[in-house]
């Protein structure tokens, strides 16, 4: 496992490996079906496709690719439980118990913000003004053009020093 990062941080090349991985386990999952309970099955959608589109969420699950990994997990679950095309996954998700993709990606930010509080300012932090939102986190703009910029210029002097 890893992560595959490119110039744009657009994650394309993230999103087709993990892709590949997802219809491994799609096809894996309906050679099974058959012959197993809908425990068992869900039990190796954890192992197997979960675990996989779960690892550096955070940082490619806002891509405009994801929804190329969403529209594999919403075919595995219909081959789970038996649903044609055409049919919502809404509520196969509650059913089955299992985070959707965008639900996931939400998940995995808060739990890395709660656990990684003290890498945050706090509104309290930036003025001395007693507000509402005083102990909420500080969101600071950005533009998204310039941060892409700077992250790119980093990580290509990260790997030519690396290389040299």
């Amino acid at each position: 496992m890893g992560l595959i990062i490119d110039s744009q941080l657009s994650w394309g090349e993230q999103i087709i490996t993990l892709t590949s991985k997802l219809n491994k386990a799609c096809y894996s999952i309906r050679a099974v079906k058959s012959c197993m309970s809908l425990e068992v099955l869900r039990t190796i959608y954890f192992s197997y496709a979960h675990s996989a589109a779960s690892y550096g969420i955070i940082f490619w699950g806002n891509s405009h690719f994801s929804t190329n990994i969403f529209k594999v997990q919403k075919r595995i679950i219909r081959i789970i439980t038996n649903t044609g095309r055409c049919n919502s996954c809404h509520l196969l998700f509650k059913q089955l118990q299992i985070l959707s993709l965008p639900s996931q990606y939400i998940f995995s930010l808060v739990v890395f913000v709660n656990k990684n509080r003290e890498l945050f300012l706090s509104n309290s932090e930036i003025h001395d003004i007693n507000t509402w939102y005083n102990h909420d986190l500080h969101l600071p703009s950005t533009n998204l053009t310039l941060v892409k910029k700077k992250v790119s210029c980093i990580l290509e002097a990260k790997f030519t020093t690396a290389y040299h």
